[in-house]
């Protein structure tokens, strides 16, 4: 008698409390795309401008950055200067010397109006080629609504938010995404794992491209997230501070109050003219342990300097008068720019102009690699090394940020750097699109559609232990989060209502 085969064993059914969490990272997913959107797709469109910032400015600014090669000399740096300054009234704050032959010299003028300009003058002729405000550089608009200075300092926190947002979008969007097979390998499930089906007609379709580039773009918008923040209001401000205070972020000097030039006792000696080589070592040069304020990008903190000079200028000058030093020998900036190329600064370093008596030259040395950044300041009458600050003198903080935000604005290893970093912003663009249209085709009409929340949902303490972490280390995301969680307290409590209701109507 043949043995009656036994019945197949069914597969093992997730457990109530796996759908719950499900269910409730899901709603927050939702949320955090809800919420972010927007901004995540403003960031993606200008973050993948600026990757090309210097290209997109050589074409649309050929006419004033670009000049033919000459055989006439080139001007010296206070004649190119002086020609800028006949021809936009104000007073000189910056000048950036010609990167190469083809290149125009950029003097940085604020006018009595107290409007910053940038003024392109022809190396070899000294003939104005134009002028930009500098907050209407295409690339500075383009940087200001990146990170929406533009609007204002509220909005500027609120990008803030929305980067911490994008790191629990990217968490839970893995986890939803992670493959739950009952019991077969993990990724023996292709569909929707690994490839997409059905048809663009088809809400699948776009879920399943939801779910597989925001995989693999995953690691590249939290690393895109985490590095943004230090030029955050908030975070970047405090994380500079502490950094600074712990001695472990940059020095002082970098970004924050450069020293002071020594006033001469002789305001009437005669200007030093052909300083030799000064010379420089490290232990020569007093660098603080430790750094007051966050790091942000050099084009801002020459655009800032403008205008804190222009409250400087006031008390300086009263300085001046009143210790008879107006109008002090000063070994003016020919002289400044010889001494910063015997100390190895390549052509072309951005070079800030002094303010005030106590004003010093400095020299500001960002190339893509970070290792070679450096910050350099003179004295404006003696020409004395008054500090040198380098990558080598950087805590591990600092390293750690510069190299951060050198890959975040894709300089530190060339084109493979910016395409890595272009693809990261593409991605989030796609995920944008799809989301939106997932959602649209599976929402109700007239409806927000937001993932149905259940009895019995609960979150695992590992989910609320990430939570926690991630309110802690961002605290403007730890707020918000509070209140998608009391929102979505409220949602809850409203739905067991109505359904209570609609049980005891007859």
């Amino acid at each position: 008698m043949n043995a009656q085969a036994s019945p197949p064993t069914p597969p093992p059914v997730a457990s109530v409390s796996d759908h719950g969490l499900y269910r409730r990272v899901w709603r927050w997913h939702f949320y955090a795309g809800l919420l972010c959107l927007p901004f995540l797709l403003l960031l993606a469109i200008t973050g993948a401008l600026y990757l090309y910032k210097e290209p997109i400015e050589a074409r649309v600014y050929a006419g004033l950055l670009q000049v033919e090669t000459s055989a006439a000399p080139v001007l010296d740096a206070e004649a190119l200067v002086a020609a800028a300054l006949g021809a936009v009234p104000g007073q000189a704050v910056r000048y950036v010397a010609p990167a190469g032959p083809d290149r125009s010299a950029e003097v940085g003028i604020r006018t009595p109006q107290g409007e910053s300009v940038s003024v392109y003058v022809h190396p070899a002729t000294g003939q104005v080629l134009g002028s930009l405000r500098d907050e209407r550089k295409l690339m500075e608009v383009v940087k200001r609504l990146h990170s929406l200075v533009l609007v204002g300092p509220v909005a500027n926190h609120l990008i803030e938010v929305v980067a911490g947002w994008a790191i629990v979008l990217a968490v839970t969007g893995v986890f939803l995404w992670w493959p739950r097979t009952h019991g077969k390998p993990a990724l023996a499930q292709a569909g929707g794992v690994l490839s997409v089906r059905g048809t663009p007609r088809q809400r699948l379709w776009w879920r399943d491209v939801h779910a597989i580039v925001g995989l693999f773009a995953a690691a590249v918008i939290v690393f895109l997230a985490a590095t943004g923040m230090p030029w955050s209001a908030f975070w970047g401000q405090q994380f500079g501070r502490i950094s600074g205070e712990l001695g472990i972020g940059l020095p002082k000097y970098l970004w924050g109050p450069g020293p002071s030039s020594s006033v001469p006792a002789d305001p009437t000696a005669a200007p030093l003219a052909g300083l030799p080589a000064v010379p420089w070592t490290l232990e020569q040069v007093p660098l603080p342990q430790s750094a007051g304020t966050a790091k942000v990008p050099a084009e801002k903190q020459d655009h800032a300097h403008g205008h804190d000079a222009a409250h400087a200028d006031a008390d300086t000058e009263t300085v001046a008068q009143a210790h008879g030093l107006a109008g002090s020998p000063d070994m003016g900036l020919n002289a400044a720019l010889r001494i910063f190329s015997t100390q190895g600064l390549p052509a072309g370093t951005p070079v800030r102009l002094p303010s005030g008596p106590q004003g010093v030259y400095t020299a500001l040395s960002f190339p893509d690699d970070v290792r070679g950044e450096r910050v350099l300041h003179l004295d404006r009458y003696t020409g004395a090394v008054l500090a040198d600050v380098g990558y080598k003198d950087y805590g591990i903080a600092g390293r750690v940020t510069e190299w951060g935000i050198a890959l975040h604005t894709g300089r530190q290893f060339g084109e493979i750097n910016r395409l890595l970093m272009l693809a990261g912003c593409l991605s989030i663009a796609v995920l944008a699109v799809t989301g939106v249209t997932m959602w649209w085709k599976r929402r109700p009409r007239g409806q927000l559609a937001a993932p149905q929340r259940r009895p019995g949902d609960r979150a695992t303490q590992g989910a609320i232990g990430v939570a926690v972490l991630l309110g802690l280390l961002y605290p403007l995301l730890g707020l918000s989060m509070i209140g998608v969680l009391l929102l979505d307290t409220l949602i809850g409590l409203a739905g067991r209502r109505k359904r209570r209701t609609a049980h005891l109507v007859p």
